[in-house]
């Protein structure tokens, strides 16, 4: 009986110390924005992983047939050579975003000084085109101590999400479109990736479909109201 509830206790902690760290609106190390606070049926669209050369044309031509806006978290060495795109993402009303130079599945392993150096190659590639900070979403959004005070050192406000559309493991887009809009909420946070081939159509379904259901879509980091 002993053992049995120690064990318990210890797999409870192990569970905790997991999903504290993989997932990024627990809170637990970094304080996130990860939904707006409002009850208005309003949306924001965030993508990572880009630049992508043949992709994010496309994507950006889609949010402008639309009129919507969204955050971008840039991987800094797929910036390089991409400068008229970043100026393009910038000039039609999109903020970029750091999601450090390498996007290392090692990132949160590296020593403090290792990591700060790469989340500042990043913005190093794409803080001239912004008049402001950009904010800052880890590899993954997986988060530890080490990560948060990285972050807490370089002045960085952080942004996650809370809903993922599982858009580059879907075999279809449609999956992914369906599993967006079965859990549309006002203040969602949608995390896309603008390096998914079928982006164009999974964003035209989304946009038409959530519109239909009376949302606006918004910049998550220019809503007026309070974040959490």
């Amino acid at each position: 009986m002993y053992w049995s509830v120690i064990t318990g206790i210890l797999c409870g902690i192990l569970l905790f110390l997991v999903y504290a760290s993989a997932a990024i609106r627990s809170g637990v190390y970094l304080k996130a924005v990860c939904r707006l606070k409002t009850a208005e049926k309003t949306l924001a669209l965030t993508f990572d992983d880009g630049p992508d050369s043949v992709t994010t044309p496309k994507v950006l031509d889609t949010l402008s047939h639309y009129g919507v806006p969204a955050v971008f978290f840039c991987i800094g060495h797929k910036t390089e050579g991409q400068e008229r795109l970043l100026r393009r993402m910038v000039e039609e009303g999109h903020q970029l975003g750091n999601h450090t130079y390498s996007h290392s599945v090692l990132f949160p392993l590296w020593p403090l000084a290792k990591m700060k150096k790469d989340m500042q190659e990043c913005e190093e590639r794409i803080r001239h085109f912004m008049d402001s900070r950009p904010l800052f979403r880890p590899p993954f959004g997986v988060t530890n101590p080490a990560v948060a005070k990285a972050a807490a050192q370089l002045g960085y406000h952080a942004m996650g999400w809370n809903v993922r559309s599982f858009d580059t493991t879907a075999k279809n887009y449609r999956n992914a479109v369906k599993r967006i809009n079965k859990k549309l909420r006002p203040g969602n946070i949608i995390l896309l990736h603008d390096t998914t081939p079928d982006m164009p159509e999974l964003l035209k379904d989304i946009i038409n479909y959530a519109r239909q259901q009376g949302y606006r879509f918004v910049r998550a980091d220019k809503y007026p109201g309070e974040a959490t």
